[in-house]
């Protein structure tokens, strides 16, 4: 990997220079700490000035970036930040001087929450009998473990949304990854909306562009650390679900979940191999047929469409390989080569995409070798956006992002940058997708403990979503009835499951190290939990055999409901848990009259599907149907599903209908790696809260985090949230929790 240089001390961020706590500093201190804040801002300025990136704009899902830089581009970028360097002590005093005050006494200087994305309740509370969790079982001793209870349903986008605003979905806008364009049933993304608006000028070749993306943050709802920075109290918030576009915030923040690739989708990888040519198409990535001449392989590496001739395609960067006779390859990639050993990952090499006289678009990539004969094979990851030349906003500010890649070299940007469906393709095998979740999970490391080293006062958050990446994958061998569990289970990893949970104990460990002391509060949280996924279902399936759904049977399989006739369908599914009616005034061809009659088939639909049981093992696959009317509050209500549905254990969407495909089967099996999952009933899945304090309250749900930590800085919960502040007691107070207690989860809706 290569490694990026690291600013001398006295440019890193020290711990006077990003945090200055309202109740515990002077004014006078607070003034000292704007002259601080102000040599650390300009240093960092300076360090982006001197190393200048092209700027690069973005269009949305699935379609790419629109702009590579120009001059006068980079010339309005560094006269906006000289602006903006001017302007900044004006703006830190403004903010000194007027700042509220928490109304009341802080408990503690800092609170620290880890989040470990669904690390589950059932499987932690094994362990920790089992005395497999030393470090976690201190914690609980130290203070406390409950289960958490997740959201409806209790899924990454919907559930991190919660916890950072305190509110049930009706209020924050979020109810899947997916939900149907009103005007032409397509999915697009839950949570951001990315358009880019070009201008082109110039004659023949000498054109350059200008363009500005537009990002829209679709959560509603204000994060609790927004409110925090209304009170002068630092935030580090790194990689939460659900933060990009990123919002201003007193502090530095780096987002994750929906970050967009280079060629913006959601992550896309490139398999280069010289097998014989077929049609088949790896989802979540290209397959490219190449040829080898000699010990020579030529290929080409996509990048987004270009700037100003789109109609032209993707920019391409051209790429050799060259076969040595020790086993090894070298890649030579704009003029720079790599050795790449077959079997290892490459470090992270940057990668550059011209579009002409002074355009370009950078991005990082990695390189996995993983076959020369009898067939040459090369996996390649998503580009990720180049986190020390961001070509959009990643973090807030600006800098923080490439602060970081200063200090500790390049770093996964992707927002789902563990590749699940390199995996479930078969282009990856079990031990190459473990290396890269581990790499990813100690690149999050060294910036969460910095984090802990910068911030001794104030709100630290980081996630790890590794453990939840992994669990998909690897379940099948923790289960022993999953269809996708192999005869033979590899040694390595017979207990991969376990093993991950023994790995982020130690990280808890050395966690609690780092917060030692009585002015620190420490939150070990999930999300959600896990369970199995052994079977599919297709709702759409079902909703065609109950006449709820007509699909025109040409266009069977056709993913995005595009064989739907919309004419004669009532209520269609698409995303992970709901099921939309077919509503006049909300979709383009509805035909369900809304009110009285839109009320009669939820409730039908919810009473019949209901009672759904697999005939193959005569369960029921549904646990719980719910009506979106009753489980959520607020204005976006309108926005979810009109049902949504919650599994019952071993049971999960199908694939085909994740994406809007109909089949001709109601139950599938599921053969994919991808088995393990936790889009089921919020009842089954329930999270884990592990406290350094007591927690006093006898139930404890997701959207409970928000109001207590501003409870536990001395603010009052706000009106609009529905989550209550938790009673936190004292550390070491008393024996750990019994079972009983332990077994008890909070009501799942607001």
């Amino acid at each position: 990997m290569r490694v990026g240089s690291i600013p001398s001390r006295q440019s890193r961020f020290s711990t006077n220079s990003i945090h200055s706590s309202p109740v515990t500093n002077s004014d006078a201190h607070c003034t000292h700490q704007v002259a601080r804040r102000f040599a650390l801002f300009t240093s960092a300025l300076l360090l982006v000035l001197l190393f200048p990136s092209p700027g690069h704009a973005y269009i949305g899902p699935g379609a790419g970036f629109a702009l590579a830089g120009s001059f006068l581009a980079v010339l309005g970028a560094f006269a906006s930040a000289v602006f903006m360097l001017l302007l900044w002590p004006v703006r830190q005093l403004a903010r000194v001087l007027l700042r509220r005050r928490p109304p009341g006494k802080p408990r503690f200087k800092r609170v620290v929450i880890l989040g470990l994305d669904g690390l589950d309740h059932g499987l932690t509370h094994q362990l920790l009998t089992a005395g497999k969790l030393p470090n976690l079982a201190a914690l609980q001793a130290q203070g406390d473990f409950k289960p958490l209870g997740s959201t409806l349903p209790p899924i990454s986008p919907v559930a991190w949304s919660s916890f950072q605003t305190g509110v049930n979905p009706g209020k924050h806008n979020i109810f899947d990854f997916l939900i149907p364009d009103q005007k032409t049933y397509q999915p697009r993304l839950s949570s951001v909306e990315i358009r880019t608006s070009t201008r082109t000028y110039g004659i023949g070749p000498f054109r350059f562009s200008i363009a500005r993306p537009d990002v829209r943050m679709l959560r509603k709802s204000k994060p609790f650390w927004g409110i925090l920075s209304q009170y002068g109290i630092f935030n580090c918030i790194i990689r939460v679900p659900i933060t990009f576009p990123p919002e201003k915030l007193h502090g530095v923040q780096l987002s994750a979940m929906c970050v967009p690739d280079l060629r913006g989708t959601q992550g896309t990888f490139s398999r280069y191999t010289t097998a014989a040519r077929d049609d088949s198409q790896k989802t979540g990535g290209e397959t490219f047929f190449i040829e080898r001449v000699g010990s020579t392989i030529h290929g080409e590496l996509l990048g987004p469409p270009h700037p100003i001739r789109p109609e032209s395609g993707a920019l391409k960067l051209p790429f050799t390989v060259t076969i040595k006779e020790d086993g090894t390859a070298t890649l030579t990639l704009l003029r720079e080569t790599y050795t790449l050993i077959p079997g290892a990952y490459s470090g992270w090499i940057p990668v550059r995409f011209s579009a002409g006289w002074g355009r370009s678009v950078r991005g990082i990539c990695r390189f996995l070798l993983l076959s020369i004969e009898p067939q040459f094979e090369l996996y390649v990851t998503p580009i990720n956006l180049d986190p020390e030349k961001p070509p959009m906003a990643i973090g807030y500010p600006r800098v923080f992002p490439t602060y970081l890649a200063k200090r500790q070299g390049p770093f996964a940007t992707l927002g789902l940058a563990e590749d699940t469906w390199g995996l479930s393709e078969q282009v990856l095998e079990d031990c190459h997708f473990l290396k890269q979740c581990q790499d990813i999970d100690a690149e999050r490391e060294t910036m969460f403990f910095d984090s802990l080293e910068k911030v001794p006062q104030g709100l630290c958050v980081c996630v790890f979503d590794g453990t939840d990446r992994m669990q998909h994958m690897f379940w099948r061998y923790h289960d022993p009835q999953h269809p996708a569990r192999p005869a033979e289970v590899p040694p390595e990893f017979k207990n991969a499951i376990e093993d991950l949970y023994i790995r982020m104990d130690d990280l808890v460990g050395r966690t609690m190290t780092k917060c030692a002391g009585t002015d620190t509060l420490l939150m070990v949280l999930s999300d959600h939990g896990f369970n199995t996924f052994r079977r599919g279902v297709d709702l759409n399936r079902w909703l065609e055999e109950n006449g709820y759904l007509v699909v025109d049977d040409a266009r069977r399989g056709e993913e995005h409901l595009a064989g739907i006739d919309w004419t004669k369908t009532q209520a269609f599914a698409i995303g992970l848990t709901g099921i939309f009616l077919n509503l006049k005034g909300k979709f383009e061809q509805g035909i369900v009259e809304p009110g009285a009659a839109a009320d009669a088939l939820v409730a039908e639909i919810a009473q019949r599907l209901g009672q759904l049981v697999d005939p193959v093992t005569g369960q029921p696959a549904i646990k719980r149907v719910y009506a979106a009317a009753r489980a959520y509050r607020g204005p976006y209500t309108g926005q979810a599903p009109d049902l949504i549905v919650g599994y019952a254990s071993g049971y999960r969407v199908s694939w085909d209908a994740a994406v809007g495909k109909t089949s001709r089967h109601l139950f599938q099996d599921n053969t994919k790696a991808w088995s393990g999952d936790h889009c089921v009933d919020p009842s089954v899945v329930p999270g884990v809260l592990f406290c350094s304090h007591r927690i006093e309250s006898e139930t404890a749900r997701l959207l409970d985090i928000a109001p207590t930590v501003l409870e536990l800085f001395g603010i009052p919960t706000p009106d609009h949230m529905d989550g209550r502040p938790l009673t936190i007691g004292s550390s070491a107070a008393g024996k750990p929790q019994s079972s009983a207690d332990s077994d008890r989860v909070a009501p799942q809706v607001a």
